[in-house]
């Protein structure tokens, strides 16, 4: 059967399904009905699925027409943050990567566990909010783009932060919420790729956030800082074009395939296709890692025509929508399909 590349309408399925129709693939979109008219205007968009919401794809009608088209599923943030580990893992449609190791990306303790295995220098966690001594950050779990987060020096400043959470209906409980060292530097995001096809982890691409509206204070000057009353938050609004000092570059791929061991070991078949180690390098250009994301990520979106990492490695402009659609054809022509997909 002729394999279709599928993914949600939304956070990076223009990169995945343009990069998809450039490998020669037919293209699937499964989005929203308010979100159909955006999406009507590209022509690489070959079959589109509406829904009233996301979640519909739980629905066994959805599924088998997946399965009748012969879909391969890419999944990315919206489906992480929409669905539980446990939906996910029920959809019985083939996913790019392994969709078991998602659980990991939205289980904090779950996520430190592989951080610490995979040997990267990660913050200190607060295992509880009387613990609170020093700035600290309090984010949710799982995928939110930077929702929700909010800074705390001891535990009244917690206290408030999780009532604002708990009257705005983002949370119900404190569980809900983790407590991580505040690291002091500059924020970037690692884009890599391993294919187990030919066993090697390639970077992709580098990026940093854009915030709002924490990034937006930096525009106030000082003297008015301190009378926004607004709490700042994290959400995550676009992304920033980054290039590293090559001498970093080596520290960067022992970090990636550090964690690629680690995923095999802990949770087989580990990380095959995209993922993301997200940090920030300090005073002494050390990189602290944060949090990973255990697929593609919306900062790749910058490099629809390829990044400056991606161009030494490929002839053809290689986004990293392109790059999954590449190892999906490289798979089926050896007949090794079955170590991309789960």
């Amino acid at each position: 059967m002729q394999k279709i590349i599928g993914t949600l309408g939304s956070h990076c399925s223009l990169q995945v399904l343009k990069g998809a129709k450039d490998e020669g693939f037919k293209t699937l979109l499964i989005t929203e009905k308010k979100r159909y008219r955006v999406y009507q205007r590209f022509n690489f968009i070959d079959h589109i699925i509406l829904v009233d919401n996301f979640r519909d794809i739980l629905k066994s009608d959805i599924q088998k027409r997946l399965n009748q088209l012969g879909c391969i599923l890419i999944p990315h943030g919206t489906l992480v943050s929409t669905l539980t580990s446990d939906e996910i893992e029920s959809i019985n449609v083939p996913f790019f990567g392994n969709k078991f190791i998602l659980r990991w990306e939205a289980d904090r303790n779950l996520k430190q566990k592989l951080m610490v295995e995979s040997k990267l220098q990660v913050p200190r966690e607060i295992n509880s909010k009387s613990d609170i001594k020093d700035l600290c950050i309090v984010k949710l779990h799982g995928a939110a783009g930077g929702k929700g987060y909010f800074l705390a020096s001891d535990q009244n400043g917690f206290d408030e932060g999780f009532h604002k959470l708990l009257n705005d209906d983002v949370v119900t409980n404190e569980n809900e919420l983790y407590i991580q060292e505040y690291v002091k530097g500059v924020p970037v995001f690692l884009h890599f790729f391993y294919s187990p096809i030919s066993g090697e982890i390639e970077l992709m691409g580098v990026d940093r956030r854009y915030e709002s509206d924490i990034d937006g204070i930096s525009r106030i000057p000082s003297k008015h800082q301190l009378n926004v009353a607004t709490e700042p938050t994290y959400n995550v609004v676009g992304n920033i074009p980054l290039v590293l000092r090559e001498s970093l570059l080596e520290g960067v791929y022992q970090m990636g395939e550090n964690f690629v061991e680690a995923s095999e070991r802990l949770v087989p078949p580990g990380i095959p296709g995209p993922f993301c180690l997200e940090g920030v390098y300090n005073r002494d250009a050390k990189f602290i890692t944060f949090e990973f994301s255990a697929r593609i990520v919306a900062g790749t979106n910058l490099y629809v025509s390829g990044s400056q990492y991606s161009d030494l490695l490929f002839k053809n402009n290689m986004s990293m929508g392109r790059r999954i659609a590449l190892e999906i054809r490289n798979a089926l022509n050896k007949r090794k399909l079955d170590k991309v997909l789960t």
